[in-house]
């Protein structure tokens, strides 16, 4: 997209958006990523997006081995607009892919795992999440880099996907935003996301970039 189209779409938003994108776009990190691997739940897989959304995290990757998924618009809340959701069939794709980006693989696990308050926050890290039930596949977990365990107190040793993913988002990417290793997005990711954005935000968004390329050709 041009920058001159992308002034042009923004100019049928609100000011308040416009700036609203500008705010949210200094704040996105693609230093963590979130994956889930077949989360059944529906509302799962839509709640845990969601809590990328509100922590800053652009990318959500999502293992379909097994289960078809869709997203829950209900539960999401509209983080389906901001957040890139990467669908893979297997694992091995996935991580692979993940690798080549320069993400270490994290494997969320009840035990034995490197405690989230200690947790090296400088390195790119791919977090993975399974289901409440079953946790993360054995395969998944032979390939992991690390770790990663939320410490607990009580009779019950397990939780919800979407809560640990919002206990372990909040920890992370707050110690994260302090530390001194960089985490923002590039100039071009932002220009990027601000456009698909903007075109997210329109009614009828195709037709209007048509009509304005036919004006302007």
């Amino acid at each position: 997209m041009t920058p001159e189209l992308l002034t042009y779409l923004q100019s049928l938003l609100t000011p308040r958006r416009r700036a609203l994108f500008s705010q949210v776009l200094e704040e996105r990190t693609r230093h963590f990523t979130v994956v889930t691997e077949d989360v059944y739940q529906m509302h799962n897989t839509s709640a845990v997006m969601r809590s990328c959304d509100v922590f800053g995290i652009q990318d959500l990757h999502v293992i379909e081995a097994r289960f078809g998924k869709r997203v829950d618009k209900e539960i999401a809340m509209g983080a389906q607009k901001w957040v890139d959701i990467h669908r893979h069939s297997n694992t091995e794709d996935c991580l692979k892919q993940l690798r080549a980006q320069g993400y270490q693989i994290v494997a969320t696990t009840p035990h034995d795992g490197v405690p989230l308050d200690v947790f090296d926050v400088s390195r790119k890290s791919a977090l993975l999440f399974g289901t409440e039930k079953k946790g993360l596949s054995p395969e998944l977990m032979a390939q992991a880099d690390v770790a990663l365990t939320i410490p607990m107190y009580g009779f019950t040793e397990s939780l919800n996907i979407s809560v640990s993913a919002a206990i372990i988002l909040n920890e992370l990417v707050g110690r994260m935003r302090r530390e001194e290793s960089p985490w923002a997005l590039s100039p071009q990711e932002r220009y990027d996301l601000e456009c698909a954005w903007t075109v997210a935000s329109i009614k009828d968004a195709p037709r209007i970039i048509e009509r304005y390329n036919q004006e302007n050709a």
